[in-house]
Parts: structure tokens; sequence; C-alpha cells
């Protein structure tokens, strides 16, 4: 009896738990019936009814003894699994590494990770942390996280099974779109320190270039703080880079924004079921009102960073440039009415919509498992997009995301590539190469001599990895294997190794441009710190910004794309 007291006083706070969080997120869908609050309330009830009911029934009579709390966390987790990946019930501890992240500082592998087809997926690895030195990508499937598969599994339970004391380990099993095995990276957790605009500049040409990470409580003042010292250099564009910028405080988004865009201009508007619409607008004159302009995107570009540059577009203010966004349009509240001091309901209100109309939010694509898409093809095919329009007319399109007004090719990696980095194979030569050549200048090169030690070194570590062609091939050999064919085909199954390791050297030659980028790109990160890396690396030979600054130094190519008047 003692027992089934305390599940009736858990079950009651569970029905105004209930009740609160139907009371928000509604029935279903709008119809053209109306329905009273008393008919409403009733059956709000009447469903909470039968929740406890069946609780009840199975805290007394399941044949193995319950945890109440469990059962009904339980309840409450299926609940929120009927809803989207970003409505969740935080315990004080999730809530705290929550508000962490607007902080700036935590222990983990630095990478914001979201929900697509129900699966773990990496939305943008963060700059500068071990999940982006180990070469982890925007897309990449989280599978397993040490030995628990994902299946099933929150967002909140990934992040804190990821997260973890600094100098601790975790192993991730990956699914990247292209590769047919699945990848395995074992990263040392570290502190994570959340930069808002780790690097700014000006390149050769006068064009200035300015990175935003995140969009945390700071970033809009310091992005406004490094635009204006910029502008002391006379710069003759811009170029903000918003690639995998996973997002961040909606207010930061329109502080941004408005450092573009004139006084009293719609930045964005939320719209939920409620009807109620709430407009944001620019308060203030613009930092750089006046100027070419141009912002990169890719698909970990995301929430606060895809407001920005929907707004940036949709009043033809800039140029967008790079890749289709990840759409994430989704509005969340912390709410805490009703509920126990340590438990925090993180709940979906509303929709995102920058001011052509536009929904940020991209729905999930329903895929029969026999259709795979094409490599690097993205889940909505541009011309079946609705077609919005921008201030000055100019087509844009709806369905989720932002679609760039110019698009970037996007990176395709080698198995080499990829096994390289997620086996650090770059930054342990990185280490080994500079204790071994002191005084590297800052704008050295990766020469041939380089190549030839990193080679060296590759064999000295034992580095091994499987091409494509080496899968398919134990796929064969497994079925020749099944069929008891083994030796019929042995001389075939020879001959074909032999190809695959002319192949598997001709790669390395084929990926010796990556090869030398990687090598130096660790050198100058271990030597000299990031801004070295972004000028003597990024700012000279990324073909978004290379594109980018083509743009903004022709004015007649600019003016193709968009005009704009000023603020």
């Amino acid at each position: 009896m003692k027992g089934e007291r305390k599940y009736g006083v858990i079950a009651v706070a569970l029905a105004l738990v209930s009740v609160a969080i139907i009371w928000v997120v509604g029935l279903g869908e709008a119809t053209e019936e109306v329905v009273t609050q008393e008919e409403l309330e009733k059956s709000i009830y009447s469903y909470v009814k039968l929740f406890d009911a069946v609780a009840f029934n199975v805290n007394r009579d399941y044949v193995d003894t319950l945890d109440p709390e469990e059962l009904i966390k339980a309840g409450i987790k299926g609940m929120m699994g009927a809803l989207d990946p970003f409505s969740v019930l935080q315990d004080v501890k999730a809530h705290d590494r929550l508000m962490e992240m607007t902080e700036g500082k935590y222990e983990g592998l630095g990478m914001a990770i979201g929900k697509r087809n129900d699966v773990i997926t990496v939305i943008s690895p963060i700059e500068g942390t071990p999940a982006y030195r180990m070469g982890l990508k925007a897309g990449d499937q989280i599978i397993q996280i040490d030995d628990k598969p994902t299946e099933g599994m929150s967002t909140e339970e990934a992040s804190k099974l990821m997260r973890g004391e600094r100098g601790t380990t975790v192993t991730l099993k990956i699914e990247r779109e292209g590769v047919k095995e699945f990848l395995e990276y074992t990263i040392e957790r570290a502190i994570i320190e959340l930069k808002n605009v780790p690097y700014y500049g000006v390149m050769d040409g006068g064009i200035g270039y300015v990175r935003l990470s995140k969009f945390s409580k700071e970033s809009g003042e310091e992005l406004r703080d490094a635009i204006k010292d910029l502008k002391t250099k006379n710069i003759k564009g811009l170029i903000l880079d918003l690639r995998s910028n996973g997002g961040g405080l909606l207010d930061q988004a329109v502080e941004t924004a408005n450092l573009f865009l004139g006084e009293d201009k719609l930045i964005v508007y939320t719209q939920g079921r409620s009807d109620i619409k709430r407009e944001y607008f620019a308060r203030g004159k613009p930092v750089y009102g006046e100027g070419h302009l141009a912002i990169l995107v890719n698909e970990g570009t995301a929430s606060a960073s895809e407001i920005v540059s929907g707004a940036v577009q949709d009043w033809d203010r800039g140029v967008i440039i790079g890749n289709n966004t990840f759409g994430k349009g989704l509005v969340q509240r912390v709410i805490q009415r009703n509920l126990p001091p340590d438990y925090f309901l993180k709940l979906t209100v509303a929709k995102y919509y920058v001011p052509s109309g536009r929904c940020i939010q991209k729905p999930e694509m329903e895929r029969p498992s026999s259709q795979e898409p094409e490599e690097g093809s993205d889940s909505l095919v541009v011309s079946k997009r609705e077609i919005f329009y921008t201030k000055g007319g100019r087509e844009v399109y709806g369905g989720g995301g932002i679609v760039p007004d110019v698009e970037i090719e996007r990176e395709k990696y080698r198995p080499i590539e990829y096994n390289l980095e997620r086996k650090s194979m770059f930054f342990d030569f990185a280490v080994s190469y500079i204790a071994e050549h002191p005084n590297i200048p800052k704008n050295f090169e990766v020469d041939d001599q380089v190549i030839a030690e990193f080679k060296q070194f590759l064999k000295e570590k034992d580095f091994t990895y499987k091409s494509a062609l080496e899968l398919d091939l134990d796929t064969l050999r497994r079925h020749i294997e099944d069929q008891e064919n083994s030796e019929v085909f042995a001389k075939v199954l020879k001959d074909m190794e032999d190809l695959i390791q002319e192949e598997k050297e001709q790669e390395f030659d084929q990926s010796i441009g990556y090869i030398k980028k990687s090598i130096k790109r660790d050198i100058l990160n271990n030597l000299y710190g990031e801004k070295a890396y972004y000028e003597e690396l990024i700012l000279k030979t990324d073909p978004a910004i290379q594109k980018a600054f083509e743009i903004l130094t022709n004015q007649e190519e600019y003016s193709k794309i968009v005009s704009y008047s000023g603020p």
C-alpha cells in the first residue's frame, strides 16, 4: 500500500504536468470545428484519467517490481517523443548544460547535435574543439556512443553521454553519407571555450572578413566591435562567415541582423498555433548599413544563423554564398509552471519565419530505405520548393532552410582523408615535426620533403585504412566463401588485391592537396594559433571565401545578384 500511495502522489503530479503540456501543445491540427473551453478541458482530463488508470494498474499488477519515478519518466518521454526532437523534459543538470551553451564554457567534445529522421545527427562541430580536430562533419549520424546504441535516444541523453571530465575519452560510431563502412572515433574530452568571434581581419584587396561561430550572450556586441574595427581600415566589402554556426539566442540573432539592416526593418517573426504572432524589428542604426556584403553558409548553418542570413537575403542587403542551410526553425521556451522545482520543460511553441514569409524549419523527409539520395544531394529539390520574393522582387525558395544565391560545390572526402583525420595523423605529425624542426616560419609551405617525412611517419605508426574498393572486395570474398568456391576464385581475388593496393597508393597522390593543407593547418595552429591558421591558409585557399572575394570586388557581378539602395 505504501508503494501505491507513493505512486498515487506521483501520478497526480504527472496529471497536472500533462494538463500543462497538452494545454500548450494542443491535441492536434486545428480544424473548422469550434471546441469550447469546457469541452477541451473534459477531453484533456479524460485522457489524463486514462493515462493515470493504465499507470496505476501497471504499477500494481505488473510481473516485476517497478520504480514509480522511472515509470512516470518513461510515460513523459513517450509523450515528448510524439512531438519534435527539441521538446524535452529536463532535470536540473540537463537545464544547466543548456545554460552553459549561452555562458561560453563546458567540458565535452564540442559539437551541436540534433535529430534528423529520428537519428542523432551532428549539426556542426565547433571550431577548434576535439570534435572539429578529429574531422567530424555536419550531417554525420551518431549510431553508437561507447557501447550504447543511440536508436530511440533523445538528444539530451546523447549529450549527457558525450560530455564528461576533460582528459577522459568517448568512442563514437559514425555513419557518413557516401561512406560504406561505419567510422569509429575515439575522442578525448576537453574544456570547450565557446568563442563568438574567433577571428576577423582584412584580406588583400581590402575585403573584410569576420567569423561568427555561435550566438551567445555577447555575440552581437563582439561582432559589432569587430566590424567597427574593420571599418577603420577602409574595407571595400565584408564577408560574414556563418558556416557551421549552429545558432543560439534569438535576441542575438536580431542584434546581429540589425548590424546590417536599417531601423524598423522586420528581421524575423514567430508564429505558434495560439495565433500569437511576435515580430522582431531592427531597433537601431546599422553599423554596416552600406557596402557590399556576403554571408557564407553551409549545411551546419542553423537556427539563429538562418535568421540572419534569411533576413539579409529577403531585404536584398547582401549575397548568400555556400550550401543549403540546416533548416532548424523551431522556437523553444523553457516552462516551469506546475512542475517540481528541479524540472524544466523545454517546449517548442512556435516556428521562425523570415521577412518574405518563408518558414526556416525543414520538414522531416520520409524516404524508403531502398531509395538512397545521390551523394551531396539535398533532401528537398529546389525545383519543388515554394517560391517567395525578396523586397526587391527576387525569387527565393521556401521549404525549410536558406537556399544560397550562389552555390559552392560541397567538399567530398576520400577514404584516406577522413581516416587520416579520425586517427589524428595530421595532429600527431604536427607535434612530431615541430619537435624536430624548430623555428618554423609562419609562412612556411608543405613541400616534397615534408610529405616524405609524413609518409615515413605513417609507416612508423602502422597507419592503415580500407578503401571503398576494399570494402566491396570483402563483400565479394564473403559471398565466394559462402559458395565454397574460394579455390576457383583465388587468383582473381589476389589480382584484385594487387590492383587495390596500387589504387590506394594513387589515392595518396590524388589527395595531396588536402594532405598538404591539413599538415599546414595543424602546424600553424600548434605554433601560432588560430590567427595564423586563418591568415595563412583559410583566407588564401577556402573556395567559398575566394568566391565571395571575387563577387565583392566586381561591382557588375555583385549587382547582377542583388541590388540595394541603402539602409
